[in-house]
């Protein structure tokens, strides 16, 4: 069985990314890329479906993680009754290959360690022909299926009932090194991996990354490691960003809500830009707009909500019987469904993003402000359309307030970029257009019963989307409807204290109801708290929600407030981004009320 999500910790090259339990146990592995199939998938079944276990022997070891300062290198101090030793795991960065390393160092006495290996390929359906390497000095097994292959070099390991097993001792300033390397099996075996020189160098580069971030702050070290997981959930050579590093976590134990969120979400890929591109990270916004650029050209009509890493569009959802499920939850699933919905506010996350790379000083190319010209002529047509809506609800097609925000948003960006960046375009038009959605939100989108907006036309129901109107400049969050608004989200979709997204017992979506709280909406409460002036509101908020970061400062997707447990796919982009633009906000908050403190004090004296 395995462990509590939040018992995962994240070691990522910016290719692909593994997951490692605190039991030493690396659960979750794809390579040579995020999307790639398992080669060890015990996170969605058990150990036999593929895991590698590099642990003291004893049962009563006890551990205790952490990153070394601003990296993915994971450190785990574990103490036994015979000692203490440290191991390393980090996935080596800038080599171009995909690789793994597992550093042993004995600390003090001396420690028994066990390490068991189970190769699994292509998401547990494929048991490798394995045998030993031949032709160097250090010792080492091959494993390959099909078209993939590892090499991995270390103690030697020796089969027993389809896995590999070793034992060592390791004492006080002895160290033992372990690799693993993935290879097409058609190559040659790479050779192995310069561990002291990767080490190196891939501390240096995530420590020189994350020095580069401007918040300042009493949650820095929280936005610091926000900031860089989603570096980590960013593909180096094409640019694109992984909404999480995994497939298939259930939103609810047992439940069907079980996805796959290993490709790149337009919608999630913009907010994280933004994101980068506020704290300093143009070179990112740069190679995700290329990365854009090449994803979406062609027809305007068949832009889709969502890609692959280098921009494919053939994402078909399937369901996998080679794993049970995480604690059974079922079923798994590979591809994506939603590929095929039309969201309309995709466009304007796209709009919003790109514009706020302009406002930082990010070129237009020959390229991009025509891309952007096409997107919204194909949205002048369409956008009275009904969608699937931000949460990809597999229901009918409806008119969700929250889409049409954001086609007013893609309006009001391309207004902005001509006014303001002397850029071209049909400026009236767009403004005309601009002021016809908004009338079209006010009067449809609004209930005036209740003081709030709505979910989607003609319905009374919530939805903590709602949040974002402030956020991309629709209203001000201190106006009175969405004054209005925050008290009927508070009023019917918070739940212990934290947000759900919306009421699942509806039939809006299609799906059997069932979800905890998401985490991105609570830190949207929070952004909105300290926007409006209820700063003791957002810090107590904020408090609690930064209290559900595991011990390494990762967050999934939702929290189970009952059982105290994380859920959803992990980690996930939109939390961590989320947090970051929360934590922004009371920064913000805290400095305007200390110079309105400042003013008041002026005039008094």
């Amino acid at each position: 069985m395995a462990l509590p999500i939040e018992d995962y910790a994240l070691i990522s090259d910016c290719h692909s990314a593994a997951l490692v339990g605190r039991d030493g146990s690396i659960d979750w592995l794809c390579l040579p890329r995020y999307d790639s199939a398992s080669l060890f998938g015990a996170l969605l079944g058990d150990e036999n479906h593929g895991r590698w276990l590099l642990a003291p022997s004893e049962a009563q070891a006890t551990a205790t993680r952490s990153y070394q300062g601003d990296t993915f290198v994971l450190s785990t101090i574990w103490t036994t009754s015979t000692g203490q030793v440290e191991v390393l795991d980090f996935m080596p960065h800038g080599d171009r290959r995909a690789d793994l390393v597992r550093r042993v160092r004995g600390i003090s006495g001396s420690v028994h360690m066990t390490q068991d290996l189970r190769i699994r390929f292509g998401y547990a359906t494929t048991m490798p022909w394995v045998r030993q390497l031949q032709g160097e000095s250090m010792r080492g097994l091959v494993a390959i299926a099909g078209p993939d292959a590892i090499v991995v070099r270390g103690p030697e390991l020796r089969a027993s009932d389809h896995r590999h097993v070793s034992h060592f001792d390791i004492v006080a300033g002895q160290t033992i090194d372990a690799q693993l390397s993935w290879y097409p099996s058609e190559g040659e075996i790479p050779p192995a991996v310069d561990i002291d020189a990767a080490l190196a160098s891939t501390s240096r580069w995530w420590q020189n990354w994350a020095s580069s971030c401007s918040h300042e702050g009493p949650l820095r070290a929280e936005v610091v490691r926000s900031l860089l997981v989603l570096r980590a959930l960013t593909h180096e050579k094409t640019g694109g960003i992984v909404a999480a590093a995994t497939t298939s976590l259930p939103e609810q134990t047992g439940g069907m809500r079980n996805w796959d969120y290993r490709y790149v979400w337009l919608r999630d890929a913009s907010l994280t830009l933004e994101v980068l591109l506020s704290h300093g990270y143009e070179v990112e916004a740069n190679d995700w707009r290329a990365w854009l650029l090449r994803a979406i050209a062609g027809d305007p009509a068949d832009v889709q909500i969502m890609y692959g890493l280098s921009g494919e569009r053939y994402l078909p959802e399937r369901e996998l019987t080679s794993l049970p499920g995480y604690n059974g939850s079922s079923p798994v699933r590979v591809g994506n469904g939603a590929v095929d919905q039309f969201q309309s506010d995709v466009i304007g996350e796209v709009m919003v993003a790109l514009h706020a790379a302009r406002a930082a000083g990010v070129r237009e190319t020959e390229f991009s402000w025509p891309l952007q010209r096409a997107l919204m002529s194909f949205l002048e047509k369409n956008w009275r359309r009904a969608d699937q809506g931000i949460w990809e609800v597999r229901g009918p097609a409806r008119e969700f307030t929250h889409s049409r925000v954001m086609v007013w948003a893609a309006f009001d960006r391309a207004v902005r970029g001509i006014e303001e960046c002397g850029l071209d375009g049909p400026l009236e038009r767009w403004k005309t257009l601009r002021d016809e959605v908004r009338a079209d939100i006010e009067t449809r989108g609004f209930d005036a019963g209740r003081n709030s907006y709505v979910q989607y036309y003609g319905s009374t129901a919530l939805d903590a989307s709602l949040l974002v109107l402030p956020q991309v400049g629709f209203c001000a969050a201190t106006d009175s409807r969405m004054l209005g608004t925050v008290a009927a989200i508070e009023a019917d979709l918070l739940h212990s204290g934290l947000l759900l997204r919306y009421r699942t017992v509806s039939a809006v979506d299609g799906l059997p109801p069932g979800e905890h709280p998401f985490l991105a909406c609570s830190f949207w409460l929070v952004e909105q708290y300290a926007r409006s002036g209820r700063l003791d509101d957002a810090t107590e908020l904020m408090n609690t929600l930064v209290g559900f970061v595991n011990a390494v400062g990762l967050l999934s997707e939702e929290y189970d407030v009952t059982n105290g447990h994380q859920m959803g796919n992990t980690p996930q982009a939109l939390s961590h981004l989320a947090l970051v633009r929360a934590a922004d906000a009371i920064v913000a908050g805290l400095a305007a009320q200390k110079t309105r403190t400042s003013t008041v004090r002026g005039v008094l004296l």
